[in-house]
């Protein structure tokens, strides 16, 4: 039973995700921009039908589909596979729970839309982030905390080899 209520994590990460890209694509049109800290801080609606910041465009759309499908499952079962393990400890479960409800945002996205939709945009400078939204940070905050819990986890000693 405990490891259902997990569920909830992905599953309010998914909504969040989902609810805020709703919000946007009724609030602007594509490339329009809301400052929300001038100089720094902006909405602005963009479609990224490519990979990670953007990449894999010049692959044929048929070709991006397929290969963003098997990608996409393949995730979701793997880390699913870990996310529902009675062994996983707490960290690791709330790790995986951020990065399958991110997942399953963009995946829902590049189903239905043909393309994920991005919005929070960054300025620093003169230098500009990559536009992105809420499920990237969920994904990106998971693979943190996956990877904090990793490198601090018990190291196994080597067995000794018996003559």
């Amino acid at each position: 039973m405990r490891r259902l209520v997990w569920l909830l994590l992905p599953a309010t990460a998914l909504v969040a995700d989902l609810g805020s890209k709703a919000w946007i694509l009724r609030t602007l049109g594509e490339g329009e921009s809301l400052p929300v800290v001038r100089g720094f801080f902006y909405l602005t609606l963009g479609f990224n039908r490519g990979a990670i910041f953007g990449s894999l465009t010049w692959l044929p759309a048929t070709a991006r589909s397929i290969l963003f499908a098997v990608a996409g499952i393949a995730a979701l079962v793997y880390f699913g596979r870990l996310f529902l393990a009675r062994e996983t400890a707490t960290w690791e479960r709330l790790a995986l729970g951020l990065i399958l409800g991110g997942a399953l945002g963009n995946g829902l996205d590049r189903i239905y839309r043909g393309a994920v939709v991005d919005f929070l945009d960054f300025v620093f400078g003169t230098w500009h982030y990559w536009t992105f939204n809420l499920a990237d940070s969920f994904i990106l905050v998971g693979a943190i905390l996956y990877g904090l819990r990793m490198l601090m986890a018990p190291k196994a000693e080597p067995q000794a080899k018996e003559n």
